[in-house]
């Protein structure tokens, strides 16, 4: 593949955090060097020139402003999806249930725990 088309790669990346779900872009996505996260690096932030300001945008650029890499966790993605251009990212309450409905914790007690003990 040409070096020039690896260098503009642009990945969409949709996941779950504190119950709301977050679509970001990023020029580079990997498996990362930590046990059950994905890394992404070189967040994007689409057009600066729209006149429009969509709230969720203001603040997915606030909270990852100086983030030079985040690390995800894995069981909180949905999709990464390789895109041809760059969009808008933004952060989205599911609708339907007033923002009360969280994913399933997938933190399992140690084992030797008391459960099921009596």
């Amino acid at each position: 593949m040409d070096k020039k088309k690896l260098l503009e790669r642009i990945y969409r990346i949709t996941f779950f955090n504190q119950g709301d779900v977050y679509e970001i872009y990023a020029r580079s996505v990997s498996q990362g060097a930590l046990f059950g996260f994905v890394e992404v690096e070189e967040l994007v932030f689409g057009d600066k020139s729209k006149v429009v300001i969509d709230p969720s945008v203001e603040r997915l650029e606030s909270e990852f402003r100086r983030v030079k890499r985040t690390y995800v966790p894995l069981h909180a993605v949905v999709r990464i999806d390789e895109v041809e251009e760059e969009g808008t990212g933004r952060i989205m309450t599911p609708k339907g249930d007033g923002g009360k409905v969280r994913p399933f914790p997938t933190i399992l007690p140690p084992h030797g725990g008391t459960e099921g003990k009596g």
